[in-house]
C-alpha cells in the first residue's frame, strides 16, 4: 500500500513539472518597417548675424566710435524693414592690441567688435537689407540662415507621411507572401531635421531611406530673380513601426 501511495505522488510530481513550453504562448508574428518622408518649404524669414569693428588708440574714442556705427547699422536694419525686437547684441569685445619688439610689448590701440543677430520676417526683403547694413558699416557677415516659422507643423506634417509611408511598406511586403499586416505593436520615431541650402544640416542625422515620400509646402518665399535667391527647406521625418501579421 505504501509502494502504491509512492507511485501515485510521483506521477503526479512528474505531472505537475511537466515542460511549460506547452503552455507558452506562441512567439507574435511581426514585421518592422521604416519610413522617410520629405517636406520642401519655402522660407518666411531670415536671420542675419553681422559684426562691426572699431580701432583706435584712446579707450574712449574706440567706444565712442563702435557705438556711432552700431547706431547707423540699427537705423539701417529698421529702415530695411526689420522689426525693433528682432534686433539684439550677440556679442561685444573690447581689448587693447600689441606688437611684440623683441622682449618688449608696444601698445598700438584698442579694438571693440560687436556683432547683432537681425531677423528678418519678411524675405523679399533680403538685398534691401543687406545692402543696407553693409553701407551703414557692417564688415562681416558672420552668418545667413533662412527659415521658417512653422518649423513644427512642418515637422508634425512629415512625421504623419513617413508613418503612411511605413504601412504602405509593410503591407507591400506582407502581401508579397500572402500576410495582411494586423495592428500596430511599437512605433518609434527616428532621426529627422531640416537643411537650408545656406545654413546645412540641423536637427539629428538622416539615415534608413528605404520607403520615401516629398511633398511640397506652401509659402510666400520670396523671388527667385535675384542673385540671392533662398531656394526652399527640406523638413524631413523618420519612424519605425512593428506590425502584427495576421
Amino acid at each position: 500500500m505504501k509502494r502504491f501511495l509512492a507511485t501515485t505522488f510521483l506521477l503526479g510530481l512528474m505531472s505537475a513539472q511537466a515542460p511549460l513550453s506547452a503552455y507558452e504562448e506562441p512567439t507574435p508574428r511581426t514585421i518592422t518597417v521604416s519610413g522617410d518622408a520629405e517636406m520642401k518649404v519655402a522660407p518666411d524669414e531670415v536671420v542675419l548675424t553681422l559684426g562691426v569693428e572699431t580701432r583706435h588708440k584712446e579707450l574712449a574714442e574706440v567706444k565712442r566710435l563702435n557705438d556711432l556705427r552700431m547706431k547707423e547699422v540699427l537705423a539701417a536694419a529698421l529702415a530695411a524693414g526689420v522689426a525693433a525686437k528682432d534686433i539684439r547684441t550677440d556679442y561685444l569685445n573690447l581689448q587693447p592690441d600689441y606688437v611684440f619688439t623683441g622682449h618688449r610689448r608696444n601698445f598700438i590701440e584698442y579694438i571693440q567688435r560687436t556683432t547683432i543677430v537681425v531677423t528678418l520676417r519678411d524675405v523679399s526683403k533680403f538685398e534691401t537689407l543687406l545692402t543696407s547694413v553693409l553701407q551703414a558699416g557692417v564688415e562681416y557677415i558672420h552668418g545667413v540662415d533662412f527659415r521658417t516659422s512653422e518649423l513644427r507643423k512642418y515637422r508634425d506634417e512629415a512625421r504623419s507621411l513617413a508613418m503612411k509611408a511605413a504601412k504602405e511598406k509593410a503591407i507591400a511586403l506582407a502581401g508579397a507572401l500572402g500576410q495582411k499586416v494586423g495592428k500596430p505593436r511599437s512605433i518609434q520615431e527616428g532621426s529627422g531635421g531640416w537643411w537650408s541650402s545656406y545654413g546645412g544640416w540641423w536637427g539629428r542625422g538622416y539615415q534608413n531611406m528605404s520607403q520615401n515620400v516629398s511633398q511640397s509646402a506652401g509659402g510666400s518665399g520670396s523671388s527667385q530673380d535675384g542673385p540671392l535667391a533662398p531656394g526652399t527647406l527640406s523638413v524631413r521625418g523618420n519612424v519605425t513601426i512593428t506590425f502584427d501579421l495576421e
